[in-house]
């Protein structure tokens, strides 16, 4: 039996008696091994709330075991290509199984910092300044006249990877070729944008539509400000603060236009918007959209989830249940007023 938090009584297409979870971990892209940290978290999460849950790697194990083990649900912990870029959710569409998260179109663009800034920037929402080439415009010449349309410093990223990879924070000219380098590494494509100087931030998001609603804000301290792949996963050097210390007005408006944004790519499920917060006018400005954040230790939606009282386990089991497919997402989503708590059979 599903109840609400306040013991109502919910109506919706999980049922734990017989519902059978695939939690999709590992994969084959550049952020394979915190999906794995992320998957094996939310396996033992799941496990403990009595959901008949169990391993699933896409890179190891075909897709059709899916359908052939009678999997009725997915769980998407996979990060990065080929999990969180539209693929699966396509594959899992085709075999009508409910998964986590968004769906294809959502999903793919999400991934693509560059789509998704175009969206954002369409709707009004407020994006760094960039600048996207793509193989064939990555000339010498045209690579330096980067720094006349963005000024120093500015980040270099590749526009299809999360985590931090490939990205390079420029503050000489002389380091531009070289941050370009290290980007097309992960993606033939480049994107450039503003740096904006000022705290980060990161938003979480939980549910779709209507009933979608902002988690705490975190506010986010790195040393000597280097929030980089080494430092979210594995130090304990950054300084999460959430509450985030943030005026009650900031912390307002950074949520809607973190929600905004998340609706704006039709975004359901879960998500965590990134932002930085200029510091000359406390103006915040949109970074990306994560589709499949990650859930290791040191995961901000957890944390954030935790300063109002969602246990790990309530949230992994709330993410679930709200689990759906593009075909079938018309039914009606959990709020995160009604984060579940789900009897076992025992």
């Amino acid at each position: 039996m599903t109840q609400g938090a306040r013991g109502t009584p919910m109506q919706n297409s999980f049922d734990i008696q017989t519902a059978k979870v695939a939690v999709m971990m590992g994969g084959d892209s550049a952020e394979r091994d915190i999906s794995l940290m992320s998957g094996k978290a939310v396996l033992h999460a799941l496990t403990a709330k009595g959901v008949n849950a169990h391993a699933f790697d896409p890179s190891h194990t075909a897709l059709e075991q899916i359908r052939i083990q009678e999997f009725t649900h997915v769980f998407i912990a996979l990060h990065g290509r080929h999990g969180e870029d539209g693929t699966i959710q396509g594959a899992l569409e085709l075999m009508a199984i409910p998964y986590t998260g968004s769906g294809v179109l959502a999903s793919a663009i999400a991934m693509d910092k560059h789509m998704t800034k175009q969206i954002w920037t369409s709707k009004g929402l407020a994006t760094p300044h960039s600048v996207y080439l793509k193989p064939h415009e990555q000339t010498s010449a045209r690579i330096k006249q980067i720094i006349d349309e963005i000024e120093l410093p500015l980040i270099v990223k590749p526009p299809r990877e999360g985590s931090s990879i490939g990205i390079t924070k420029v503050e000489r000219a002389g380091d531009l070729e070289r941050a370009v380098k290290e980007a097309i590494k992960f993606d033939p494509e480049l994107l450039c944008e503003s740096f904006i100087e000022g705290p980060e931030v990161t938003c979480p998001i939980i549910g779709a539509g209507p009933s979608a609603a902002c988690l705490p804000v975190i506010r986010i301290v790195a040393p000597g400000g280097a929030y980089d792949y080494n430092n979210k996963y594995f130090t304990d050097d950054v300084k999460y603060h959430c509450p985030s210390g943030l005026s009650h007005s900031l912390e307002k408006e950074i949520q809607e236009l973190a929600l905004n944004a998340y609706l704006a790519l039709g975004c359901r499920g879960w998500g965590r918007a990134d932002l930085m917060i200029r510091e000359r006018d406390s103006k915040p400005f949109l970074l990306e959209m994560n589709t499949s954040p990650g859930m290791t230790s040191h995961s901000l939606v957890p944390m954030s989830a935790k300063a109002v009282g969602i246990s790990f386990e309530d949230l992994c089991l709330n993410i679930l249940t709200n689990a759906t497919t593009d075909a079938n997402n018309s039914r009606q989503s959990l709020s995160l007023k009604d984060v579940t708590t789900v009897e076992s059979a025992a």
